[in-house]
């Protein structure tokens, strides 16, 4: 018998075939092939170490991606591009049987645990796996069936909850849906048109002349019988006015819109100024020792009053933000026309109303009752009252050589109380020694003199043993707060007189005040007997009027061309110099100088003229000789105000002001205290 051979399986005749065809692949020699087109590089070249760096960039990505914009309506570039490259990705959905997950889904969907090879959701990846597992499944499956042929199959069970696949991830992402853009429209009816032709005749011309005429001689009779009258010689000019305003009715309908646009505009382009006059309080204040700051806010001025002077300033009582300024000149040499503007701080581009005057303006003033009526002297010497309901470009009422104006420039004028039957009453104090009270009756102006001024000890014999005596120039006046009959008068000479209503020939009291003319007086708005005066002279002296000698007295270095009292407060008054600046002084605070002296004009050669305090914001308006007004807001430490203490009330009122006054008055008066200088 041949010898048995050992039985190989199949297996190992193919293991055995491909470790010995292997074994000869390894046996051979390993060599390089190399392309034909390689370069043929140094050992140097070779050995060269080159760095790349690599970055989180792609190169391949582009730049220049354009998205359409629903918002602006354009395409527009976008700024971020995604630099993520995906090289590979497969979504699978394969579980393995055995494990947990596979048991509850096969549980699940209620198959039993052995399952056909067609229905099995599992790929057979190598067949020597598939094998393995089937020897492995063999045994359990024989063990059920057997278990399945000796007892009934079980009741189907309840399906269990589905669990979410933590391996199945989907995105979601929304949008906000984006309103689209509406455009609404109307449109007018438009205007009746009618075609009109005509010829024109020489009578037709003829007759409109007529007409014209006599629309004419109308308005001269009402103006008849209206209060306004006007000189002769502005008749052409009253015409040429008439037919302007009959052109203008149109613009008329959308001036007050215009107006309010206009403002809009400046509020927008100052708005910076705007705030710092609403909300900025100099917080510096805190480290000065008690000494404050003016902040420049708006400059107002007006072209063609570029060369005039602003020779008066006032503050309008109803409308805090309006005052009107007086134009004119103070160089006897250079006279020339006047201008009165009002200004509005709503408004700083532009005046709000313009009146222009053949002589210059000196000063004014403004009805505490009436704010639309302004009272206004002239350099030639007249007086005149302004309407600003009224539209037009001359004065309502306006005296005459006939009914008694000065002959001199008038330095002043003030409103006063009506009189017993109603009739408008004002006061002017001029060069030529009068203080006149002029009072409106039946649309004209009445005047009576008050006093004449005259200079004491300079009486002198003329011919025919006639007295001539020199007249006094007034140079300005104000009357008291509370006692009505009670004002006090400045002159060129340097002295204070106190006068009364009632006592036409003489004086009541004689103040030798200062040794050049007194530019201003003005009555403490607190305290019923103290006054201020200042002078060319260079001083400022406080008062009080039943004492011959001043309080206190103050040298600015520089002639003083106005003084006010501030609104707020008994101790604080505002003086100005020539020299350009404006100093504010406290005398709660400091007794002998200013607590701000600060130049408010740019030049050297610019002289400050007027200054003013606002009734209720804490703003003050300076003038100056070359046309400009501008407006300054006090620091905090200029209006300083007592500080609250816990559980104590502040006391406010008149009355703590007048204390105030005169505690610091007190201490001038004993008699150890000089006059502080």
């Amino acid at each position: 018998m041949p010898p048995k051979v050992p039985y190989k399986s199949r297996q190992d005749e193919d293991a055995s075939t491909e470790v010995g065809e292997g074994a000869d692949e390894w046996t051979l020699s390993k060599t390089l092939l190399k392309p034909p087109d390689q370069l043929e590089l140094t050992e140097a070249e070779l050995k060269e170490e080159v760095t790349r760096i690599l970055t989180a960039n792609n190169p391949h990505a582009p730049q220049n991606i354009v998205r359409y914009s629903f918002k602006e309506r354009a395409y527009k570039p976008i700024s971020y591009v995604d630099q993520m490259a995906i090289h590979f990705s497969l979504d699978g959905n394969l579980l393995l049987r055995d494990s947990d997950e596979g048991r509850r889904q096969s549980a699940k969907i209620g198959l039993e645990p052995e399952l056909p090879p067609v229905e099995s959701t599992v790929i057979e990846v190598e067949e020597a796996e598939v094998k393995e597992e089937g020897s492995k499944e063999d045994i359990p499956a024989a063990s059920a069936e057997e278990a399945g042929e000796g007892e009934e199959p079980p009741p189907h069970s309840m399906k269990e909850q589905k669990l979410t696949n933590q391996f199945n991830f989907c995105e979601r992402a929304s949008q906000t849906f984006n309103n689209p853009v509406r455009e609404r429209a109307c449109q007018m009816e438009p205007p009746p048109r009618a075609t009109f032709s005509a010829a024109a005749n020489q009578w037709e011309i003829y007759d409109a002349y007529v007409e014209e005429l006599q629309k004419l001689e109308k308005a001269k009779e009402k103006e008849k019988q209206k209060p306004l009258v006007a000189k002769k010689e502005d008749k052409l000019r009253g015409r040429k006015l008439i037919s302007l305003e009959s052109q203008s009715d149109d613009v008329t309908k959308v001036t007050k819109a215009a107006k309010i646009v206009e403002r809009m505009v400046n509020q927008n382009t100052f708005d910076d100024i705007a705030q710092d006059f609403k909300y900025f309080e100099d917080p510096a204040d805190e480290y000065r020792d008690q000494e404050g700051t003016l902040l420049p806010l708006w400059k107002f001025q007006y072209d063609k009053a570029k060369r005039l002077a602003v020779t008066a300033i006032c503050w309008n009582p109803k409308y805090k933000d309006l005052f009107a300024v007086g134009h004119g000149s103070y160089d006897f040499m250079k006279q020339s026309r006047g201008m009165l503007l009002l200004y509005t701080l709503k408004n700083p581009s532009f005046p709000e109303y313009i009146f222009s005057s053949e002589s210059g303006i000196m000063c004014l003033d403004i009805h505490n009752d009436h704010p639309y009526l302004l009272v206004v002297g002239f350099y030639d010497g007249n007086v005149a009252i302004y309407n600003l309901k009224k539209l037009h470009s001359q004065p309502g009422y306006k005296s005459s050589a006939k009914s008694g104006k000065h002959t001199d420039p008038v330095w002043q004028v003030k409103w006063q109380k009506d009189d017993l039957d109603n009739n408008l009453n004002f006061f002017s104090i001029s060069s030529d020694g009068r203080i006149v009270s002029w009072t409106l009756v039946k649309n004209e102006l009445v005047h009576s003199d008050v006093i004449k001024l005259s200079v004491e000890g300079t009486t002198m014999e003329g011919p025919e043993g006639l007295q001539l005596q020199t007249i006094g120039c007034g140079t300005s006046f104000d009357f008291h707060k509370k006692i009505d009959y009670l004002f006090l008068i400045g002159t060129e000479e340097g002295k204070i007189y106190k006068c009364s209503k009632s006592y036409s020939s003489q004086f009541l009291d004689t103040f030798d005040a200062h040794h050049m003319a007194v530019d201003a007086v003005s009555w403490n708005p607190y305290h019923m007997k103290v006054f201020i005066s200042c002078s060319s002279d260079w001083t400022v002296k406080i008062w009080d009027h039943t004492i011959k000698t001043p309080m206190f007295i103050f040298d600015l270095n520089s002639a003083v061309g106005d003084v006010a009292w501030a609104p707020y407060s008994s101790t604080i008054f505002a003086a100005v110099t020539t020299d350009g600046k404006a100093h504010v002084f406290d005398l709660s605070i400091n007794k002998y100088e200013a607590i701000c002296s600060q130049p408010v004009v740019a030049k050297k050669k610019n002289k400050i003229t007027h200054v003013q305090f606002n009734p209720i914001y804490p703003i003050i308006i300076i003038g100056d000789d070359r046309g400009h007004v501008t407006c300054l807001k006090l620091s905090p430490n200029l209006r300083k105000m007592p500080k609250e203490k816990k559980g104590q009330e502040i006391q406010k009122g008149p009355e703590v002001e007048i204390a105030k006054l005169d505690k610091l008055l007190n201490l001038v008066r004993e008699p150890a205290n000089k006059p502080e200088k």
